[in-house]
């Protein structure tokens, strides 16, 4: 059996895959939302444009695949690194030098610090006392990002101290820190939390990054029939939610920052790099004159300036999508500048296709969204190419996509902004 009709028996849920080579050897190891997806993209025809000579080589030495599911998304990324740290895969090592992945790190401290650190940077200035080696590591995760959404969410359901200063007189009244005011902080810094009680957090947290959820849920569910046993029914519910929280684990963030990696091409996961790239296109022009195209970039949710740029049409024309073709073939031609996870067009169906038929032309994979405005020219509906709508359909029945969303009307705002000033600056200097 091919590995390709080997992958088309996984599973859509989220979990870990592993390539083998012909001595059963794990040579690159990954996380997926949906394992079938995620791995079939490493067997398109086009994968040494959308994902690079690197991965090309790994699939040529790959002769079967498996997987093994998990709960959630965070389950996958924990299971993901223990495992490559266990089997340290050619292809996954040779991806990043050593040095730069990613650990959890719980320092050796009355109340220890959970925090995330470069390979580079352990055992250096920022884990204090100087003299201790941390208490606990976990890692190497591969992507920085990925385990700071994923700690964010932990966080919530164990709260830790990171940076604040345990309050080191609980007689007087200490000022709790910022993080324990939104309860991310059990109040290390205010002295509202016992040494015993605090160390309980940490072996919690410790059980969960080792991936041992379901000891963690036996030992939790005995601590809540004890409270409730000695009446102490607020600590009781406290657990309960705890254990509902760790049974249903909402991986909105991960999910987000996954959204479409599995359709798209991944120009600077190649290069160890990590932020999610938008770019978003208008024109503008009055009865087809003047007429001027924009490109405008958001980098994890924020714009980045520095990457804007104007085009002025050249071919006098009052057709929208012949200035958009105009535009993102120029664009394209600057092989410089890195390549999108997402584009942004403004207009419906007609514009996605547009933009659609020029990435194919040029053999490359990048999801396109459309931006439909009402008469008014307030957003109505954001509209989704055949690339980005199974992503999208997948992202609407699993997770909050309000801030996703925020992000692709913020990019086609930014480009409807942009184009104006621009087409203006371009009519007052001709008058």
């Amino acid at each position: 059996m091919s590995i390709e009709q080997i992958v088309k028996k996984f599973p859509q849920t989220p979990g870990i895959y592993i390539f083998r080579n012909k001595k059963r050897k794990p040579i690159y190891i990954g996380k997926a939302t949906s394992l079938r997806t995620r791995v079939m993209s490493y067997l398109r025809h086009d994968l040494m444009e959308t994902r690079g000579p690197l991965l090309v080589g790994m699939i040529e030495s790959a002769t079967s695949v498996d997987y093994i599911e998990t709960d959630s998304v965070i389950e996958a990324l924990i299971l993901e690194a223990s495992l490559i740290k266990k089997y340290q895969p050619p292809y996954n090592t040779k991806e990043k030098d050593n040095k730069s992945f990613n650990y959890v790190v719980i320092t050796s401290e009355e109340f220890p610090r959970v925090i995330t650190m470069r390979g580079r940077e352990l055992g250096g200035a920022d884990l204090k006392p100087k003299t201790l080696p941390p208490k606990a590591v976990f890692g190497p995760f591969p992507k920085g990002s990925v385990l700071r959404e994923a700690l964010a969410i932990v966080r919530k359901i164990f709260p830790f101290r990171d940076k604040c200063t345990p309050c080191i007189q609980p007689t007087r009244k200490c000022k709790p820190c910022f993080n324990a005011q939104i309860n991310l902080c059990p109040g290390v810094c205010a002295g509202t939390i016992s040494k015993a009680e605090y160390a309980k957090i940490i072996r919690h947290i410790t059980l969960f990054f080792e991936g041992k959820k379901k000891p963690l849920i036996r030992s939790l569910e005995r601590d809540m029939k004890s409270a409730a046993k000695k009446l102490q029914f607020e600590d009781a519910t406290r657990i309960k939610k705890t254990i509902f929280a760790l049974n249903h684990i909402q991986d909105v963030a991960l999910i987000k920052e996954n959204f479409l990696r599995t359709y798209a091409i991944e120009p600077r996961a190649a290069l160890g790099e990590e932020t999610y790239r938008i770019e978003a296109y208008d024109v503008a022009h009055i009865s087809g004159t003047n007429t001027v195209g924009v490109m405008v970039v958001l980098e994890d949710g924020e714009p980045k300036k520095s990457d804007y740029r104007k085009f002025k049409i050249k071919t006098s024309t009052n057709d929208d999508n012949a200035s958009l073709r105009e535009v993102l073939e120029r664009r394209l031609a600057h092989s410089e500048w890195c390549l999108p996870d997402l584009v942004v067009v403004d207009g419906g169906t007609a514009q996605i296709h547009t933009a659609e038929k020029i990435f194919t032309e040029q053999g490359i994979a990048i999801p396109v969204v459309g931006v439909v405005k009402d008469e008014h020219h307030k957003p109505k509906e954001i509209l989704s190419g055949k690339i980005a709508r199974p992503a999208l359909e997948n992202l609407k029945l699993r997770a909050d996509l309000s801030n996703f969303k925020r992000s692709i009307l913020l990019a086609n705002s930014e480009a409807h902004r942009f184009a104006i000033g621009y087409h203006r600056q371009l009519r007052g200097k001709i008058k």
